[in-house]
């Protein structure tokens, strides 16, 4: 199953986006309202949304400064999100934001529209960002 969020102008340098996103930490507050617990350990972070089971992120690839990947760290549920950032001037880039999950179909119809909005969340957060 792959996902993708709207692409976003953010008035914030390539290598400042790159720079938060990288920073584990900063995920708390890209996250929706819901969340209900979020605990960073090391390269990984763990959240929980109300109603969900919790998920642990870990951060599998950094390509300076274009690139993040995090990936699921349960083999049970295998996906990746991958964070594409496009300069675009100095102080303005570009973000998206791409699921790419390996679920049976029955997983894959029941999951999908809150994973949309999950997404679609975190790249509406990112688009808040100011240098």
């Amino acid at each position: 199953m792959n996902l993708e969020s709207p692409k976003v102008s953010v008035d914030k340098s390539q290598e400042g986006i790159f720079s938060f996103i990288t920073n584990l930490k900063n995920f708390e507050g890209l996250m929706p309202d819901s969340i209900e617990k979020f605990e960073v350990d090391g390269d990984s972070f763990i959240f929980g949304l109300k109603g969900m089971p919790e998920i642990r992120l870990v951060l599998q690839e950094k390509n300076e400064f274009d690139k993040v990947i995090l990936g699921a760290a349960s083999s049970k549920l295998s996906f990746t999100l991958t964070i594409d950032i496009i300069k675009i001037t100095g102080s303005r880039s570009e973000v998206q934001l791409f699921f790419n999950g390996d679920f049976n179909p029955m997983m894959a119809m029941m999951v999908k529209k809150p994973l949309q909005k999950f997404i679609d969340t975190l790249s509406g957060n990112i688009l808040k960002l100011k240098n």
